[in-house]
């Protein structure tokens, strides 16, 4: 941190007024950029520890223009990612062990761009400058590479089409790397039927909304636990996650951040409203549904309106770009779950020379999360085509992808077995001859519970219910003040 002689804003201003018309001048032959707002950025680090987790969302080391100030934001972030405070000397020693001290322009320059500003306040702004300014100089590229394309020609326009909407596509899945948007938000979308918004901050644990399931959890997932959800393709992790973030949200009134890489959060609005209405979403989506449908639905949009639940539906995440987002809710909402569909989509935060390790690197930042934040972590993850070899198909824990550390860093790992998937009614009566006829397991699912560090495993039979893709208690019961579906 450094410090000085006092200044007041007036003084702050004349001093930085030439320096800003400056940098607004066009410079011929440069691509956009704003060093100053880059410095901006990096003094704030220095600053104020609240500064790392505002503009961790917002920009990244390579949307640096200036090179050297690229590698003193990497160090910045380096520093604060293992929990040490982003200091001049901190960040100095980070850049010297990396080999850019004096590249970077020591501890001089770290000095200087300190005590150019006093304050941290506009930090997201500055940041956002220069994430703007990194992809119009992306943009710039792309142009020029599509030129070049162009100028190459050929007889296969359609080829040279799809290289140049394949660049710019890239641009704007980059580009569109958002963050937390409100349930109730997503809903309106849909209905434009604004409603209120509600907070809640659980002091005990998370229930999951399901009976037997709580009662084998001992009253649901405790604070600083990750939760590792694992299902095969088609099993309904997705919607087991869907149910027990409402479940969370309108069952105790908590707040939960939803992390989505696979699906858009229109989209899980629309599923959750879908199971919260007891209506078909291709009924939803196609305006097909009936008058008294249509009553349920609105019945339903008026109670998840109020669910404080926020999806960040970004398609490249980090973990470390989570913790930054969900430390942000906490302080705005409070927090008291976060699920995150699914782990294996995430990115590593370093390098690692293989896969499982980079998974490795990710379930036990997810932990430290889960921690640190003191709330449940629900994650989903993949099983290997190991289960679909075997009969019966029950999942067990080595069939996750990459299982050692996530079984290792977990302290539930929860599986999704659905026979009815495997087989059909007539296969399951002569492998079970000594069942009646029409006992076929049509519409049930086993939560199975293969690890729990602090208490029993076991499995709970619910029920599935396939047109509205979501999970019920095999015994349905009513929440009160709501007359249900």
């Amino acid at each position: 941190m450094v410090s000085g002689g006092p200044r007041s804003l007036g003084s702050f201003l004349g001093d930085n007024r030439d320096r800003f018309a400056e940098r607004r001048r066009p410079q011929t032959g440069l691509p956009p950029h704003d060093v100053s707002a880059e410095e901006a950025v990096i003094a704030a680090l220095l600053l104020d520890d609240d500064a790392y987790a505002r503009v961790l969302p917002i920009v990244r080391p390579e949307d640096f223009f200036r090179e050297q100030n690229g590698w003193i934001y990497e160090a910045c972030l380096s520093v604060a990612e293992r929990g040490e405070e982003v200091t001049i000397p901190t960040v100095a020693h980070e850049l010297d062990r990396a080999g850019h001290l004096d590249e970077a322009g020591g501890e001089p320059y770290l000095v200087e761009v300190a005590g150019k500003y006093f304050t941290a306040v506009g930090v997201e702004t500055h940041a956002r400058i220069v994430a703007r300014d990194a992809l119009y100089r992306r943009l710039i590229q792309a142009a020029g590479q599509i030129a070049s394309l162009a100028y190459e020609g050929g007889p296969d326009v359609k080829s040279v089409l799809s290289q140049s909407e394949g660049l710019l596509l890239g641009l704007r899945t980059a580009e569109a790397a958002g963050d937390f948007k409100a349930l109730r938000d997503l809903l309106d979308e849909f209905l434009e039927a604004p409603e209120e918004d509600a907070d809640g901050e659980l002091a005990s644990a998370v229930r999951t909304g399901f009976m037997d399931l709580d009662e084998l959890l001992a009253g649901g997932y405790k604070r600083g636990d990750l939760v590792i959800l694992a299902a095969r393709t088609g099993g309904g992790k997705t919607s087991l996650m869907l149910n027990l973030a409402r479940n969370c949200a309108i069952g105790q009134q908590g707040t939960v951040a939803l992390f989505s890489l696979e699906m858009g959060g229109e989209q899980l609005a629309m599923r959750m409203l879908s199971a919260e209405a007891g209506v078909e979403m291709s009924r939803l989506r196609l305006g097909r549904h009936t008058e008294a449908e249509e009553a349920k639905v609105m019945r339903a949009h008026g109670h998840l309106g109020t669910a404080p639940v926020f999806i960040d539906d970004s398609a490249v995440l980090s973990v470390p770009e989570i913790r930054a987002k969900c430390r942000r809710l906490q302080a705005d909402h409070g927090l008291d779950l976060v699920v995150v569909d699914y782990l294996q989509l995430l990115h590593g935060a370093g390098r690692a020379d293989t896969r499982a390790n980079e998974i490795s690197q990710i379930s036990r930042s997810l932990k430290e999360l889960a921690r640190e934040l003191r709330v449940p972590v629900i994650a989903g993850a993949q099983l290997s085509r190991a289960v679909e070899t075997r009969n019966p198909h029950i999942p067990m824990l080595s069939d996750l992808r990459e299982s050692g550390s996530i079984e290792q860093d977990a302290d539930i790992v929860m599986f999704i077995y659905r026979e009815d998937m495997y087989l059909k009614p007539q296969e399951w009566q002569d492998q079970h001859p000594e069942e009646p006829g029409g006992a076929h397991p049509t519409g049930l699912a086993n939560i199975i519970i293969a690890k729990h560090r602090n208490g029993p495993t076991g499995s709970v039979t619910v029920r599935w219910v396939d047109k509205t893709a979501s999970f019920q208690d095999l015994l349905l019961r009513p929440e009160p003040g709501y007359d249900g579906f």
